[in-house]
């Protein structure tokens, strides 16, 4: 936990994070933080920051190292000066398999293709990889399409390549997936193609997600407000979710995402994107695995599938 010195919110939250453990063997390290120079050497976007395994699982896009107070906020909107105890727990879970909970034992292969097995969605920056991807993910946010390959010779050139090369390894690590004219399909969250989910912005542009998880990304990744409407596959019933000023509001308050994934190995195209789907109860989720044998995986709770989606697709703008 990163905090700087006197900060009144740092009892608070290494309570809860005591609270969250209940007990397991874990080290809990203090570290204070005196000026920015150390804030950016250790991750710290305000104090507290809480740390797992290095890693902040509340970190929010675009957020500047800071030694200036933190605001949390809650899934009910309110604002606080450290995580909730549950929050913490959400967060642990997703970062130790020993967590009790029904399927915590596989979660972590079932997020592998999600997360490209631990390495994340965000690409390198050398060899133009990220500046060409990033490129991308814009232009789909823009204009609600995939930009053509010669609208990428620029940005690619940037780093003494062509935009056919940088696509093709973005596409050999999935991170994005091409036709068989070399052009983009999708640039995960994102697709060329309209899918179940559809994401409108909050200036009027409508966009395509991949997955549900994926959808649940976007504004996250943007920072800005969206309307995600999906459907139920088996009731088709739908299902919206709005995201307002950082907080997402789910309709029916029922609703949940299944997450799974096939057996098969391949990109997370052709392993899982449409296995993760929006139901509108928890019901209805089990009543599409019982059709689905092939497919394992578990119900994801709002504020699980949430948090899935922040911490795969916020880091990916920034720089």
């Amino acid at each position: 936990m990163l905090t700087v010195p006197g900060c009144p919110n740092a009892p608070v939250a290494h309570e809860r994070i005591q609270a969250a453990l209940s007990g397991r063997a874990a080290q809990v390290e203090l570290v204070e933080v005196h000026d920015e120079t150390e804030a950016v050497q250790l991750g710290m976007t305000g104090s507290p920051t809480v740390l797992f395994d290095d890693t902040d699982p509340f970190g929010q896009a675009g957020a500047a190292p800071s030694v200036s107070c933190r605001i949390y906020r809650h899934a009910d909107g309110l604002v606080d000066g450290a995580p909730s105890t549950d929050e913490l727990r959400q967060a642990l879970a997703a970062t130790d398999s020993s967590m009790p909970g029904e399927g915590r034992c596989c979660e972590q292969d079932l997020l592998d293709p999600i997360g490209r097995a631990g390495r994340g969605r965000r690409a390198p920056a050398d060899c133009g990889l990220r500046a060409v991807h990033q490129a991308v993910l814009r232009h789909f946010a823009t204009t609600g399409q995939a930009p053509r390959i010669t609208e990428l010779g620029p940005v690619a050139a940037g780093a003494g390549r062509t935009a056919e090369e940088v696509l093709a390894e973005l596409a050999r690590e999935d991170f994005l997936t091409l036709d068989d004219d070399g052009q983009i399909h999708a640039a995960y969250p994102f697709s060329a193609a309209p899918t179940a989910h559809r994401v409108t912005l909050a200036d009027g542009t409508q966009v395509w997600s991949m997955c549900a998880i994926d959808a649940l990304g976007i504004p996250e990744m943007l920072t800005t407000d969206a309307v995600i409407s999906s459907s139920d596959p088996v009731t088709g019933e739908a299902v919206t979710v709005t995201s307002r000023n950082g907080r997402m509001e789910w309709e029916p308050a029922s609703a949940v995402v299944f997450v799974g994934r096939r057996s098969c190995d391949g990109p997370a195209a052709a392993v899982c994107c449409d296995t993760l789907n929006f139901f509108t109860s928890a019901a209805s989720a089990q009543s599409w695995t019982t059709q689905h044998p092939d497919v394992r995986g578990e119900v994801a709770s709002q504020a699980r599938a949430e948090q899935i989606g922040r911490q795969t697709f916020g880091p990916l703008l920034v720089s």
